[in-house]
C-alpha cells in the first residue's frame, strides 16, 4: 500500500494574486500580498496557536500616489468678522458734554453781543412821554439807523423830524432820557406859549396829547445836533430847558414797544402811539436800562 503525500520539494501553492484598487484621485493602487512582512509587526508569539512556526499574518503595502491638482479648486471667500467699536468711556462722555455745553454758551456770548450791536431794549422811567409812552413801558431800540457809515456812504439813516429817540443828556452823562425831535441842524427853533414854529412856520404835532405853555426865544441848531422835546411838554427836561442835543449823543432810535402787551407795536414818527388801558402790569420781567422820561 502506498500512501500519497506531497514532497518537500514539490510545491503544490497556487500563485499568489495581485490586486488593484483606484485612490481618492482616481489612480491606480497596487496591492502585492506577495511581499514578505515584517515579523516584528504581524507576528503574535503570544497570541500564536501551539505550533512551531507561527501564522504570519498579510499586509498591503500602498503604492505613493501623486499630489492632488488644487490649480481649479476655488476656495470658498473668507467671512470677515465685524467687530463693534465699544461705547466711550465715562470720561470721555463726561468730556463731550462739557464741551458741548461750553461750545453752547460761546455761541449764546457771541449771539447777545452781535444782536447788541444792533438793538438794544430799555424801559421807560417817568411821565415826560405821557399820551405816547408811559412809565414802565418797554421799547427796543434801533442803534443802526443813525451811524455815520449808512449816513455817509448810502445817503440813509440819521435823524428824521418826529422820531423818538434815546440818548445821554449833555448835562446828566451816563443816564438815559426819551425824547422826540424837533429840530434839526441848520434849523431855526422857536416857541411861543406852547407852538412850535420851525423857521418861522408853525409845525403840525399831531402826535402830541397836549400843548405846552411856555415860551423860547428863537435859535438855530447848529450842526451835528438835534432839538429835541418831551411829549408832556409842560413836564419835560428837554432841549428847552438845556439847549440842542448832539447827535454823538443819541444811543438809538426806539423802534419797537413789546411790554405791556397792550402797547405792542413800532413807535411811529409822526402820529400818536396806542394809548393805553392797563394801567398796572408786571415789571422788570427782563434785563434793560431805564430810559427816564423826565
Amino acid at each position: 500500500m502506498s500512501d500519497s503525500f506531497n514532497h518537500p520539494d514539490q510545491s503544490n501553492e497556487p500563485t499568489k494574486p495581485t490586486f488593484e484598487r483606484a485612490d481618492l484621485m482616481g489612480e491606480p493602487v497596487k496591492f502585492d500580498d506577495s511581499t514578505t512582512p515584517d515579523p516584528e509587526t504581524i507576528s503574535s508569539p503570544a497570541s500564536a496557536p501551539d505550533t512551531d512556526e507561527s501564522s504570519p499574518r498579510h499586509i498591503y503595502k500602498v503604492s505613493p500616489a501623486a499630489p492632488p491638482d488644487w490649480s481649479n479648486y476655488n476656495l470658498p471667500p473668507i467671512e470677515e468678522n465685524s467687530v463693534e467699536e465699544e461705547g466711550p468711556s465715562g470720561w470721555k462722555t463726561a468730556w463731550a458734554v462739557i464741551r458741548e455745553v461750553g461750545e453752547t454758551i460761546i455761541l449764546t456770548l457771541i449771539i447777545f453781543f452781535v444782536i447788541q450791536a444792533f438793538i438794544r431794549n430799555f424801559r421807560v422811567v417817568g411821565t415826560s412821554m405821557i399820551g405816547n409812552l408811559h412809565d414802565g413801558q418797554y421799547l427796543i431800540i434801533d442803534k443802526v439807523s443813525y451811524t455815520s457809515f449808512l449816513v455817509n456812504t448810502f445817503g440813509i439813516g440819521g435823524p428824521q423830524r418826529g422820531d423818538v429817540i434815546v440818548f445821554e443828556p449833555p448835562n446828566r452823562p451816563g443816564d438815559d432820557y426819551v425824547k422826540r425831535i424837533i429840530g434839526l441842524p441848520g434849523e431855526t427853533v422857536e416857541i411861543v406859549n406852547g407852538q412850535v414854529f420851525i423857521n418861522g412856520e408853525p409845525l403840525d404835532e399831531p402826535f402830541l396829547p397836549t400843548p405846552g405853555s411856555y415860551t423860547t426865544p428863537a435859535r438855530v441848531v447848529p450842526e451835528g445836533q438835534v432839538f429835541v422835546l418831551g411829549d408832556n411838554r409842560n413836564n419835560s427836561n428837554d432841549s428847552h430847558t438845556w439847549g440842542p442835543l448832539p447827535i454823538e449823543n443819541i444811543v438809538g432810535r426806539a423802534w419797537i414797544s413789546y411790554w405791556p402787551p397792550v402797547y405792542w407795536g413800532t413807535i411811529p414818527r409822526d402820529a400818536p402811539t396806542k394809548e393805553a388801558t392797563l394801567q398796572h402790569f408786571i415789571d422788570n420781567l427782563t434785563p434793560h436800562a431805564n430810559a427816564d422820561s423826565k
